[in-house]
This record gives structure tokens, sequence and C-alpha cells, in this order.
């Protein structure tokens, strides 16, 4: 296909591009239209601009992955998605009702318009839950009104499927989300479980029925972590015709714990529409926050929502590993590259239920500014990503098993303990170049990464004088059983 960037009147596959109707700091929306399709269409495309954040086509990459996977009322219809050689993109059927963001205007709202509100978001978001999906981004710009009444949400970005890789959570290390509506365990980058949208509806209905956010718009980390200790002002001491029934409902979905939480967005919906069953507890006659020592001592105290160190409790060990390989893209390492693939190759057929993820790191400059996009105006990152799906090709593995990761990091080495260490992976694969006088002086990647992996770790090297592509040599270390030679 020929190399072009998204303009109005540009012809992708059949659909015709129309007038840009949003472009944002992750990606862009055009209004579109095919012949054969009777309702409005959207191209969303990332924005790939020089300096353009990584998440942004990480995200994308979920969205790819999530939107043709999920269908109903409540999503927007998934039709198609392409590339038009530079540019990413998907296509989808445009609602034509508006978000809630114009709301925003009108705050605060009657108590009666906010909860019958509440309970049809939380109605889509136990229809997205049910499809195994959680949206992390639930704001009044991702909610949307069909004319028939129906709530949809939109921009699955950052969202994590539970039967998917979950990119974001696997590249990034900061959590990403819109700061005012982000759950405490979310902040601490736990990304799975679905209580987290029931923090965000309550957020915004309590910015609905006060005008005032919660928990402010903090800008770092540290002012996001203050929701794990310090409890929001009720929205009875601001809106005192608020009833206690909704403001035991709104400080609940606040809970700190997902447990203390409803059960499903499901009850949510129920309790919203069956105020008279509504079992009230302290939170419906609390006026004030808590006291300064209560919030003092949960502040200092062991947090229960920590990130656990060891193994991820819902996979046991050799059940599912994670075989990461790491895959330099140079093209004087296309003969270890080609290795690499055969060793994987010859590797599953004895891990029936493993995920391989494929790694590529884009060095940094430590000092210097780093060019995001080539002398052809290609986003670098995106282009490596394309180069890490051909790599795979031969690999013949459904979506679900196979991920692909360009981490950013002025150290190789590091980056890839960094992404071992934080996702438990299993098993390492990694080429070793030709011996040199620098790599003997400040050590090899391979090396690093073999003395530094907390898992199995195989070297690649490319053949010389062996009578097969592999020979297998015992190490010394026990972490490293063998390389390949």
């Amino acid at each position: 296909m020929r190399q072009t960037t998204i303009t109005p009147g540009t012809t992708l596959d059949g659909f015709l591009v129309g007038e840009q109707v949003h472009r944002g700091g992750m990606a862009s929306l055009w209004a579109a239209s095919h012949p054969d399709i009777a309702f409005p269409l959207l191209v969303k495309a990332p924005v790939l601009s020089e300096g353009t954040d990584p998440a942004a086509i990480v995200g994308f990459e979920m969205e790819q992955m999530i939107l043709p996977r999920l269908s109903g009322p409540h999503v927007p219809k998934f039709i198609a998605q392409g590339s038009t050689g530079i540019q990413p993109y998907l296509v989808m059927e445009r609602i034509p009702g508006p978000s809630l963001l114009p709301r925003l205007t009108q705050l605060p709202l009657p108590w009666t318009e906010v909860a019958a509100l509440g309970a049809r978001i939380a109605t889509a978001l136990d229809n997205l839950h049910r499809q195994h999906v959680v949206h992390l981004d639930v704001k009044p710009s991702n909610l949307l009104t069909r004319p028939t009444g129906e709530i949809v949400l939109v921009d699955f970005g950052l969202s994590h499927h539970d039967e998917l890789p979950d990119l974001m959570g696997e590249e990034f290390r900061l959590p990403y989300g819109t700061a005012p509506y982000m759950a405490p365990e979310q902040v601490l980058g736990l990304r799975k479980d679905p209580r987290s949208d029931q923090f965000a509806l309550g957020v915004l209905m309590y910015f609905f029925v006060t005008g005032v956010r919660p928990f402010g718009d903090p800008q770092r980390l540290a002012g996001l972590k203050r929701r794990l200790w310090r409890d929001p002002m009720p929205p009875r001491r601001l809106r005192p015709d608020c009833p206690p029934w909704l403001q035991e409902i709104i400080l609940r979905c606040l809970e700190v714990h997902p447990a203390w939480r409803y059960p499903t967005a499901a009850h949510l919906a129920l309790a919203l529409r069956h105020p008279d069953q509504v079992k009230l507890t302290a939170r419906s006659e609390k006026l004030r926050q808590d006291s300064f020592t209560t919030v003092l001592r949960r502040r200092f105290a062991d947090h229960e929502l920590a990130v656990p160190k060891g193994k991820a409790p819902s996979r046991q060990d050799g059940d599912a590993p994670i075989l990461a390989v790491a895959i330099d893209l140079s093209p004087e390492a296309a003969p270890i590259a080609a290795l690499l693939r055969n060793m994987v190759a010859h590797m599953l057929p004895a891990l029936p239920g493993a995920r391989v993820a494929c790694l590529n790191v884009f060095k940094l400059g430590r000092i210097t500014l780093d060019q995001t996009v080539d002398d052809q105006g290609r986003n670098i990152h995106l282009q490596r990503l394309v180069e890490l799906r051909h790599w795979a090709e031969g690999l013949g593995l459904e979506e679900g098993r196979i991920s692909f990761h360009v981490l950013q990091s002025p150290d190789s080495a590091s980056a890839i303990l960094q992404y071992v260490n934080a996702n438990h992976v299993d098993h390492v694969v990694i080429g070793a170049r030709a011996s040199s006088l620098r790599r003997s002086l400040l050590g090899s990647v391979s090396s690093q990464v073999a003395a530094q992996a907390p898992c199995t770790v195989t070297v690649v090297r490319s053949r010389r004088l062996g009578r097969s592509d592999f020979k297998e040599e015992p190490e010394e270390t026990s972490d490293v059983p063998w390389t390949v030679g």
C-alpha cells in the first residue's frame, strides 16, 4: 500500500475520510463513510508526531486487540482496522449521541438525575465486565449516549482484557489513567479488578452531585497516592439535599479496598434503581472527613493494596509460562534473529500453554534528545512493532499467546531485566553477538541478562563450526542451564 497520512478525502480500503472530529494527545478521530454501510463511521488513529508518548502506540495496540472482541449496545461496533504504511487506524461505528463532557458546565446536577445516570453507566460497565474487560478510564468524555438511551463506553486503550496480554501493564511502571478518576489499586499498578471501574463511577457521581472532584486533579504520583489514606469530604456536607442512601452508595464506591465496594457493577446498578433497598451504614450519616489521627495511622500503616512481590497468584508455575525473547532488529543481527526464531519454534511444542513476549529495546541517549520519527516521517516505535510482528510470523501463534513490546531505555540489559522482573517471566531467550573489545570490557547485554535474570536464560550464538544450528552446553550457574552455540 502506498504510504500516506490520514487527511480529509483520503480513502482507506474503501472508507472515505471526512472532517477531523477530535485530536487529543493520544489519538485523532475522523468522520468516515463507506458505500456499503448505512450508518456513520469513525476512523481512529494514534498521534505519531515527533515526541509522541510511546503509551499512545501501545494503547492503540490494546484497542486493536480488544474492540473486535466486544459486542452489544454499550460499545461501538467494530468495522475494520488497517494501516496506511505510516499510520495504523481503526474504523468503528460513530455514536450519534453526545458524551457527558458538556454536562460539566451544568454542575451540580439534580441528585435524582445523577442516580439515574449512575445506574445506566453501571449497567454498561456490567456488560463490559461480562466480556472480560476492565475499562480503567471511565470519565465523562468516554461515556456517550445512544438515541435509545444506552450508555456507550469508548476508548479501550488503557483497558485490561482477561484473555489478552496486558501491554500497558507490562511495559510501563507508572500508572496510566485520568488522575481524578483512578482507583487506589490502579495507582499502585493493579489493573485486573473490575471494581476499579466502580471507583471511577463513584468519583463521577460525587462530582456531578456536588460540582467538586472528591480527590481534586493531582498531577504527580504523590498526589494520586493521597486517596489511599485521605477520604473525601462527604457529599451531604457539600450538598445537603443529597439523600443518605445516595451518599451511602457513592462513598461505598469510593472505598480504598475493592472488597469494600459492591461485588459487581450489576449490584451497584440495582442499588441505584432501588434506593429503598439500600442498607444504610455510618457512611450515610457522615458529615465530616476522618480525623487527623485516623488519617495519620492509615498513612503510615503497611498498605494491603501493595503490589505482590512474588508470582502472580492467578497463574501456577508451569501452567502458562511466559517466554520472553529479546530480539535485536539491526541488519547485522539478522542471522541471530533467525536462530532465535528457530529456537523458540523448537521450544514451543513442549510449552503448550506458554505466552511469547517479543522484546526490542529502543536505546535512548543518556544526555541527548532522541528522534521518534525516521527520515521518511515514520514513527520508529511503530516500525519496530511491525518488524517484531514480521519476525514472529513463522511461529504461527494465535492472538493472546504472543505480544510485542518496544522498550525505551539507555541501557538495553536493564530494560530487559526490568521487564523480566516486573512480569514474572519464566524463561528468557536472547542472542549474543560476536566478541569485541568493547563487549569484553563492558560486558555484553546477553551476559548481563544471564547473570542477573531470576529465571532460566537461553543464550543463542551464531553457528561457526557446529554440525547443527544449536548446541547445548551446561553452564556453571544453575540459573543459566544451557547456552546455544
